[in-house]
């Protein structure tokens, strides 16, 4: 679990996440498919949303893993709500799932002291399987999804 905080408003920091990808500061997400969106009774804005993502790994770890199919896909579930100024947002891949999966959520709030300013809050459970390596891929894989959620804060 980690937390960061941006010295913006939580609305102009949700407008940004919300049209994270695809940028050209992140290339390894290549596509972004809306599934559904809807509002529940309490006006939530619930969005599902998939993602096509390209790993760019090493060919060694490409050899080790024993797959040259670098494409996976995440899907992605966020709930957006303006009462509680909460924005939550849950990922999961569902391709190569026997080699890692990676569960991540991101809660973005208002610094409870200061208003301008918001807080995230990023936690993720990496776990590759059966591979010699894991312990490189898993660091490797945290440090870029790190990476990837302050992107969206600059």
């Amino acid at each position: 679990s980690s937390v960061g905080s941006t010295c913006y408003p939580w609305e102009t920091v949700i407008k940004a996440a919300m049209r994270k990808y695809p940028n050209p500061m992140n290339p390894n997400v290549v596509g972004v498919d809306v599934l559904d969106r809807n509002l529940d009774t309490d006006g939530r804005l619930h969005s599902h949303r998939l993602l096509s993502t390209e790993w760019g790994l090493p060919g060694i770890v490409r050899a080790i893993l024993g797959t040259g199919h670098t494409r996976t896909y995440v899907k992605e579930h966020s709930i957006v709500d303006p009462e509680e100024k909460k924005m939550e947002l849950y990922s999961t891949n569902i391709t190569l799932t026997n080699l890692v999966s990676v569960d991540e959520r991101l809660v973005y709030r208002p610094h409870p002291d200061n208003p301008e300013v918001t807080v995230l809050t990023q936690e993720a459970i990496i776990t590759v399987k059966g591979v010699s390596l894991s312990s490189y891929l898993e660091g490797m894989m945290a440090l870029r999804m790190s990476a990837n959620a302050r992107k969206v804060l600059l």
